[in-house]
């Protein structure tokens, strides 16, 4: 892991720290040599814009732990319908050999009910009696045969119903946490909201403001298939952050990622978490054009490397699929698929 911080300007406090607007300005900085404005005054816009990343930051965590969720409730679906297919399937077996057995028991009903061991022992006829005899052992087999499988796919049945009972008790445990990460990301992203429209238009234009850099991706790729996943993405510039969303038409940070390698016939995991680890990882300094930039240490955010220091990424609802300086937020690894 690597991880990339800007070194602290004095007369900087940690809220402005935080908000992405400080940090491409000190982005700016380091590369111009100069400090940036905003970090020789403190206005008070600017705790509004800490406040404002910061709900995004815990929305977008939230949101990747309903991603993570979702992934696992559509997993125990699979589970669930795999269950329930083998217990039809074994019943049907269970309901043949119960036919046979049916039919054995209705043959020796129709015979007077008389035991056929004890039928034989009335048998005059030497040969008849060997015959039957040899007849009935036969049949006796197959039917101890019959009644052993017929007790071991009544087990296969009872084991399919629990497991598939486990699989919808996990289900519904799901559901609930889904529910849970759903009024958390709602209740952040609405409080963040609520604090944008309080800014100035001004203020709130440059807090959101993506990079104007035009000449993106001059480095050499990492793999060709990266090449092929980072021109997937910038096809998706332009397009809504949505949570919870991995493409076409709107996109988390995490679903940009899965739905750009997909373009390039590479699945990757869902959650930002998983992602980190679907490759191998790299130095910051080595990035090429399509490796993956985890940020944070807990990979709660992702985007994907574009060559000249900046990522394309989803930032936050409201900004849509743009570029930005690779160094916004810490980065906890940057990994090469």
């Amino acid at each position: 892991m690597v991880s990339h911080r800007r070194p602290t300007r004095p007369g900087l406090n940690r809220g402005v720290r935080a908000t992405v607007l400080s940090a491409a300005a000190a982005t700016a900085a380091a590369t111009l040599g100069t400090a940036p404005a905003s970090a020789r005054t403190q206005e008070p816009h600017e705790t509004a814009g800490a406040a404002v990343d910061r709900l995004h930051e815990e929305a977008e965590r939230a949101t990747e732990k309903y991603n993570a969720a979702r992934e696992d409730l559509g997993r125990l679906r699979d589970r669930l319908d795999r269950a329930q297919d083998s217990a039809a399937r074994t019943q049907e077996d269970v309901n043949r050999m119960r036919d046979t057995l049916g039919s054995t028991a209705g043959a020796q009903y129709r015979s007077g009910g008389i035991d056929p061991a004890f039928a034989l022992l009335l048998s005059s006829d030497p040969d008849t009696f060997l015959d039957r005899a040899a007849a009935l052992d036969r049949a006796d087999e197959r039917r101890t045969v019959i009644l052993h499988k017929f007790h071991r796919a009544q087990r296969r049945i009872a084991q399919s119903r629990a497991e598939a009972a486990g699989a919808l008790a996990a289900m519904e445990r799901d559901r609930a946490a889904l529910a849970r990460h759903k009024r958390a990301v709602e209740g952040k992203l609405a409080r963040a909201r609520q604090l944008l429209r309080a800014l100035p238009a001004a203020d709130r234009d440059e807090l959101g403001r993506a990079s104007r850099s035009a000449a993106p991706g001059t480095s050499a790729p990492g793999s060709a298939r990266g090449m092929a996943a980072l021109t997937a993405a910038r096809q998706a510039l332009g397009r809504p952050y949505v949570w919870g969303a991995n493409g076409p038409a709107g996109f988390d940070c995490s679903g940009l990622m899965q739905w750009a390698y997909a373009q390039a016939g590479v699945g990757l995991p869902r959650t930002s978490q998983a992602q980190r680890y679907a490759g191998r990882v790299v130095p910051l300094s080595q990035a090429r054009p399509g490796d993956l930039v985890a940020y944070r240490a807990d990979a709660s955010h992702i985007g994907m490397y574009a060559g000249n220091g900046q990522v394309i990424h989803a930032p936050y609802p409201g900004a849509p699929v743009r570029y930005d300086p690779v160094g916004m937020m810490p980065v906890s690894s940057v990994t090469r698929v």
